[in-house]
């Protein structure tokens, strides 16, 4: 019996991985068409300007009210921890190497995942459902040309810039809370932070890093929608995914990339 539930589990573990790695193959395909086929980098200006809004400009609120917030609690417990070292001056720097290195383009990226991604997802995957990618096909209009391509690239764009406005709110919110309620002397906030942050180091780090999450998530999130089974539990389904996939990726890219950026390798 031992035996037989031993092999089970491998038999069980075999499946799953085979499974693992077709996902995978189908989605590197499926993005090669995306990005060279007939789609190329596709679809008309005006379809990419709607999806810029839909996905950009949609989620500004949740991103600057998230930054708001993180900002002023990294600057509460900066002040708390670094006031025990007679530091507090430093805490503008703290903030700010904080943001635009880690908080700023994961958290951004996250929260772009929960929200655009799985919409992205479940508009797809509802499009699919109602056969209006296959109507499309009928039509000779290609649906990676006209769907996908123009909210793959609007995600990619998209990213960067809300994790750059979450860095730039967060920093606000947080010398607000440093400057006029700990009564951390303003000239010392504003020139720690000038002479400890790297224009090379630390901003541009930070960008490169939401390009690639802005570029993962919308990967992830337009490829589950259009290979998602046309039901609404596939949807369902289809949109946990999204954000599950989506939050790990970021996740590991983050521990890669700063590992890469900063580790001294």
């Amino acid at each position: 019996m031992r035996r037989k539930s031993l092999l089970e589990r491998i038999r069980l573990f075999g499946h799953a991985a085979i499974d693992s790695i077709t996902v995978l193959g189908r989605s590197g395909i499926f993005l090669v068409h995306v990005l060279f086929g007939r789609g190329g980098i596709g679809g008309s200006f005006q379809l990419l300007v709607r999806q810029l809004h839909s996905i950009g400009v949609m989620s500004l609120l949740i991103i600057v009210v998230s930054g708001g917030f993180i900002g002023m609690v990294l600057a509460l417990q900066g002040f708390n921890i670094l006031t025990k070292y007679g530091s507090e001056q430093a805490v503008g720097q703290m903030v700010a190497l904080t943001l635009l290195r880690e908080l700023g383009p994961v958290v951004a990226a996250l929260l772009f995942a929960g929200r655009a991604g799985s919409a992205l997802t479940a508009e797809i995957g509802n499009m699919k459902s109602t056969e209006q990618l296959s109507s499309l096909e009928m039509i000779g209009v290609d649906p990676l040309k006209y769907i996908v391509a123009p909210r793959l690239w609007a995600g990619f764009i998209s990213l960067p810039l809300l994790a750059m406005i979450f860095s730039v709110v967060g920093i606000w919110c947080g010398s607000w809370v440093a400057i006029d309620w700990l009564g951390v002397y303003e000239g010392s906030f504003w020139s720690n932070m000038q002479n400890s942050v790297s224009f090379r180091d630390d901003v541009l780090n930070g960008v490169i890093k939401s390009v690639i999450f802005a570029f993962v998530v919308t990967w992830i999130a337009v490829f589950q929608g259009y290979d998602c089974e046309p039901t609404s539990e596939g949807i369902s389904r289809a949109t946990t995914k999204t954000v599950v996939y989506a939050s790990l990726a970021i996740l590991g890219l983050d521990f890669i990339l700063t590992a890469l950026m900063f580790g001294d390798f």
